[in-house]
């Protein structure tokens, strides 16, 4: 089951607590089905939970008829696609009449009526999302969707999103194949705004995810960083290794004063250590720079004898 569908299944299952609740949601959910007229109010979803929900809270509101037609969708053979409609004329007009409006409307809006308070905004929101919602896996990227048919409408629902206060986003609106879809990316804003729709577990999973994110490339950095600096060390050892053998083949390494020769042995015996780790083995112990230092001094002898 996809992360979209998951989220919806959770907020169906989220509690109505009055009238005036369900009135909202079940508003946000015909207003943003894809035919809400005088004549015809359907859309369809692949969520058995959203269907459910809009079927049996149309009809415990308006008491109408909700048909559901079940089709196999082209893309897998167990998933289903769910249509709902209303049957009856009369029963579109009684529905259409109960949230205040009439085919005298040039456009469809958002009837500001039917969500007076801050709570019945709440409820309006999960139901438009339910009908016309999406939301990305957390694991792909941040990012959640309302599909809207018409123009106002998606000026209308911009405009109440950023009205929240709880909420402080204000989402964006593109076009895309005829739609208007209005979007509202990152992963705090997505948390947000299902936590504010009643989808706890699912706005838990977005942050899980996000903090999984960032340890990952945290450790991903640390990793990086520590590869770099193994190159570095790896190749510095191997010019000083060089350096060593060109003086004790030109020379010998017993004609190197005591505190060199110390730390030319050294390094042959250990090649994989930094240069901390070589000033830590010597007979009395050497910082980093006091090491470093001796070794250049060992590199431009093997190159005075090199040039000779």
């Amino acid at each position: 089951m996809s992360f979209s569908k998951e989220t919806k299944s959770e907020l169906c299952n989220a509690p109505v607590f009055t009238a005036e609740q369900m009135s909202a949601q079940v508003y946000g959910m015909v207003l943003f089905a894809r035919t809400f007229s005088e004549v015809s109010i359907s859309f369809s979803t692949e969520s058995k939970a959203v269907a459910s929900a809009f079927s049996q809270m149309l009809s415990a509101l308006t008491e109408t008829i909700v048909d559901t037609n079940i089709k196999l969708t082209r893309r897998s053979s167990e998933q289903k696609l769910y249509t709902l409609s209303v049957p009856d004329t009369e029963d579109c007009r009684k529905i259409y009449s109960f949230f205040g409006h009439s085919k005298n409307q040039p456009n469809l809006r958002i009837n500001r009526a039917n969500i007076d308070d801050d709570e019945c905004i709440r409820y309006f929101l999960r139901g438009a999302f339910l009908v016309c919602g999406n939301v990305a896996s957390p694991e792909k990227e941040y990012h959640l969707e309302f599909v809207v048919p018409h123009k106002k409408l998606s000026d209308d629902l911009q405009k109440l999103i950023s009205e929240i206060s709880e909420l402080g986003i204000s989402p964006k609106t593109v076009r895309r194949k005829g739609n208007y879809i209005v979007y509202i990316k990152g992963s705090e804003n997505v948390t947000n705004t299902i936590t504010y729709m009643g989808g706890q577990m699912s706005a838990i999973e977005v942050i899980q995810n996000n903090i999984y994110k960032s340890v990952r490339n945290a450790v991903n950095r640390k990793i990086n960083s520590e590869t770099a600096n193994l190159k570095k060390t790896a190749v510095a050892a191997a010019k000083q290794i060089q350096a060593i053998d060109t003086i004790k083949a030109k020379r010998g390494l017993e004609h190197l004063p005591d505190d060199l020769r110390e730390i030319a042995l050294i390094r042959l015996e250990y090649p994989e250590y930094n240069l901390r780790e070589i000033g830590t083995a010597l007979t009395t112990p050497l910082t980093r720079s006091g090491v470093n230092h001796r070794m250049q001094r060992i590199l431009q002898i093997a190159e005075e004898l090199t040039d000779k």
